[in-house]
């Protein structure tokens, strides 16, 4: 995707941003917060009510401290667009279409097997989309965006899918351009050609989310998600965490010492994620006796209290709770989020042991350890967020503000 040039702070976009923070929200506030004469801001918000992303309300009167008339008041408007969001696991999905404020319009899950490939999964996915559109009384005329949360490393500036031990034949595949074209198929719209669509590693998006929802203050914020495989979301400062190319977080290929029989889908031995995960789980609770064939079994085994179930899920968080040390002594985060099929009571206490036992207590202190408070919503709330926070960041809300002015310059010439 095209890079748009900076934009300034006298930009209409820094000032959607400043109201869409909640930093600024009459304009009055706005000439404070940066230092614009009234003329300029008026015209800045006219860009902004014109294009229908910023609307107008009467202010509180109670919140008045004057007593006198309430100054009207800026929001974001949420409504005039939508967003089309995914959370691909690897044996089961969820849709959706969200407003921009991230209120579910319409959502459905289902079967949808990772490893039946990419074209045979984003045509499922496309044709979702589109009976999701119907149902919500939207079209593809109003989609702003899309955004796919996926269990394996992303490099999000190309949008590959790079190396995922868990999704064979994803390595590398122009995921946006097979979804466009899905949508144009499904759809009927040319203009889905054109729709940005970004793609995130799941545990990364539930991070974004739980953080943003939850823990709003907390600069440095780790979530660990322990499903098929396991992964970790990292977000400093609001943003997320991605390293170089995508590979932040993959602490589920981490090797341990003591099971050099334990073969992980990566083709390694002794990886976390062939030890620990909800995968690795279902077949030790299988040769147990007690038949599972995933990490989703594992979790309503778990709900029932099977005694097999719970005394692996406590073996299995202190395995991940001993990599964990490491990682927050490394990241010295405030808060670690566990989510996925095995977050609960016995996984969280095994995690706890380890972790307090091996870090050193000043890293520990402050930290909170708890579960996610989204649950299966995470992926889908932090995908959503991902798109409208791209989209109407100051450059590209800029840039985008600027287009419909280009199209009509070059209409006339």
């Amino acid at each position: 995707m095209s890079q748009p040039k900076p934009a300034t702070q006298a930009s209409a976009g820094h000032l959607l941003r400043l109201i869409r923070r909640g930093q600024a929200g009459t304009r009055g506030e706005l000439q404070r917060v940066t230092g614009l004469s009234r003329s300029t801001v008026s015209a800045r918000l006219d860009q902004l009510f014109r294009a229908g992303w910023v609307r107008e309300h009467a202010g509180d009167p109670v919140a008045d401290p004057t007593g006198g008339r309430p100054a009207v008041r800026l929001e974001f408007d949420g409504s005039h667009a939508v967003v089309l969001v995914a959370d691909l696991e690897t044996r089961h999905a969820r849709a959706a279409v969200l407003d921009l404020n991230g209120e579910v319009l319409a959502e459905h899950s289902g079967r949808l097997l990772i490893d039946d490939g990419p074209v045979v999964v984003l045509d499922r996915l496309a044709s979702w989309f589109v009976e999701l559109l119907g149902k919500a009384g939207t079209g593809l005329g109003l989609v702003c965006g899309v955004g796919l949360s996926v269990p394996g490393p992303v490099d999000f500036g190309s949008g590959e899918i790079v190396q995922p031990p868990m999704m064979p034949g994803w390595d590398g595949f122009p995921v946006r351009a097979e979804l466009r074209a899905a949508l144009v198929r499904h759809g009927g719209e040319r203009a889905a050609e054109r729709l940005p669509v970004l793609i995130e590693n799941d545990a990364n998006v539930m991070a974004y989310a739980e953080q943003r929802l939850g823990f709003p203050d907390c600069s440095a914020f780790l979530l660990v998600k322990v499903g098929t495989g396991i992964g970790a979301g990292v977000v400093v400062d609001g943003e997320m965490y991605r390293g170089i190319d995508g590979g932040a977080g993959d602490i589920g290929h981490i090797r341990l010492s003591g099971f050099p029989d334990a073969l992980c889908r990566c083709g390694s031995y002794g990886c976390l994620a062939a030890v620990a995960s909800g995968r690795a789980l279902a077949e030790q609770l299988t040769a147990a006796g007690v038949p599972v064939a995933s990490g989703s079994g594992v979790r309503d085994q778990l709900a029932i209290g099977q005694p097999d179930a719970v005394r692996l899920a406590r073996a299995a968080g202190r395995q991940v709770g001993e990599v964990l040390a490491t990682v927050v002594t490394l990241l010295n985060p405030g808060v670690l989020v566990i989510a996925g099929d095995l977050a609960g009571p016995p996984f969280l206490t095994g995690v706890r042991e380890l972790l307090y036992q091996r870090a050193m207590p000043r890293i520990t202190a402050e930290l909170q350890v708890v579960t996610g408070r989204l649950g299966d919503r995470a992926g889908l709330a932090g995908a959503g967020a991902m798109v409208v926070e791209y989209l109407y960041a100051p450059d590209r809300a800029d840039a985008r503000l600027a287009e419909p002015a280009r199209v009509a310059a070059a209409a006339q010439d």
